[in-house]
């Protein structure tokens, strides 16, 4: 897997398709929808998510395939322009999203 390698990814394996969703400060478990490397749709990355600015962060430290064992990963979701966006009624510690999917980037680091 490459920096700069990206799939689509459902943000909350428990909201998938929802519309709109929330996200809570704290550990997350996203869906894979494509190939991310050798990484096959449907496998599962853990990450964190930080709400406290205008826009979320999502950040993946692991993956865990189908089929497969558990890998380190260095990944970040994002979507265009609007970024991740929170809708305005988000309340402190969450934050609501239009769209449950968003694209997941690897990346060398966190910033």
């Amino acid at each position: 897997m490459h920096v700069g390698a990206s799939a689509d990814v459902e943000l909350d394996a428990n909201q998938i398709d929802a519309s709109p969703i929330t996200l809570y400060d704290g550990p997350v478990e996203s869906y894979l929808d494509g190939s991310l490397g050798n990484l096959d749709p449907g496998t599962r990355l853990y990450g964190r998510v930080w709400t406290s600015g205008p826009q979320v962060v999502v950040r993946y430290y692991e993956a865990k395939p189908p089929d497969g064992e558990t890998v380190a990963i260095c990944a970040v979701a994002r979507l265009g322009k609007g970024q991740l966006r929170k809708l305005p009624e988000s309340k402190p510690g969450t934050a609501m999203l239009d769209y449950s999917g968003a694209s997941v980037y690897v990346v060398d680091s966190f910033r």
